[in-house]
């Protein structure tokens, strides 16, 4: 990990590993670089980069305000100047898939393709109230076992979960204390969330139009409750050419790492490296 200095003076962590078409990997609302962990041993052939969004992780905390898809989209932008990369394709995870389409409308001729993972244009009011329960709250579990052994439970919608792989994510994204268990971002990030939902749902198809003739994909958890068959249907009808997977076995969000997956992302990487 290692980190830049944005325009405003904030400063970013971030992580460059590889070599070959760099792929911009921007992770979930409350995530790290972390959260592609389980599928980086699987892509060897990028040169994957890794950010933490500010007021998470190894990031600054720069407060509510600026917690936000424009701001956080600027920040990637700026990670592209500071490595000298003139276009990237983005593999966005939920929060991360947002920011991607804002991109893809707002700074279109700076990428190669986009890959959304379990989100799009509409998000579901269940999956958003999930959500609305747990930003900006530490875990009730005193320690990473204790979370690991209530998320089965918690998390419905996945089956077949590798051993260990819910100790392993109470242990990406949650710090130990004497106190128990704390989330490694800034708490103000609940506020902020909030905010952003507040009144009529904007409408976000024209980023999805926005594609253009972009290599795209979508990677979707078949239980997920964020992201609808239907919306994923529609995505697809706007683009026939969609690269499309509904993970059996996963809600919100598929880990990346899962059969289905590696096989979309390996196409969407073809795809991007011969330019659509």
């Amino acid at each position: 990990m290692t980190h830049f200095v944005t325009k405003d003076g904030a400063r970013i962590a971030f992580s460059d590993q590889g070599t070959g078409l760099p792929v911009l990997c921007l992770a979930g609302l409350t995530r790290t670089m972390a959260d592609f962990d389980y599928v980086a041993p699987h892509l060897t052939d990028i040169r994957m980069i890794r950010m933490d969004y500010r007021g998470r992780g190894g990031s600054d905390w720069t407060g509510a305000a600026s917690y936000t898809v424009p701001c956080e989209a600027r920040d990637a932008v700026e990670l592209l100047d500071h490595l000298g990369i003139a276009k990237a394709a983005i593999l966005g995870t939920s929060r991360g898939g947002l920011i991607s389409l804002f991109l893809a409308a707002t700074a279109h001729d700076r990428l190669l393709g986009l890959c959304l993972n379990d989100v799009g244009p509409e998000i579901e009011h269940a999956g958003l109230e999930r959500i609305f329960d747990y930003v900006g709250r530490n875990p009730a579990s005193a320690t990473h076992e204790a979370l690991a052994a209530r998320l089965p439970a918690a998390m419905t919608g996945f089956d077949d979960v590798p051993e260990g792989r819910w100790l392993e994510d109470a242990r990406r994204h949650y710090h130990q204390t004497a106190e128990g268990l704390r989330i490694n971002y800034d708490p103000t990030l609940r506020e902020a969330f909030l905010a952003a939902f507040e009144g009529e749902p904007a409408d976000l198809w024209p980023l999805w139009q926005a594609t253009g003739d972009l290599p795209v994909a979508l990677i979707r958890g078949a239980n997920s409750d964020l992201l609808s068959p239907a919306v994923a249907d529609r995505m697809q009808q706007i683009r026939p050419d969609l690269i499309r997977a509904d993970v059996p076995g996963r809600a919100h969000v598929p880990w990346l790492d899962e059969p289905q997956s590696l096989e979309v992302l390996s196409r969407w990487l073809s795809a991007c490296r011969a330019g659509g």
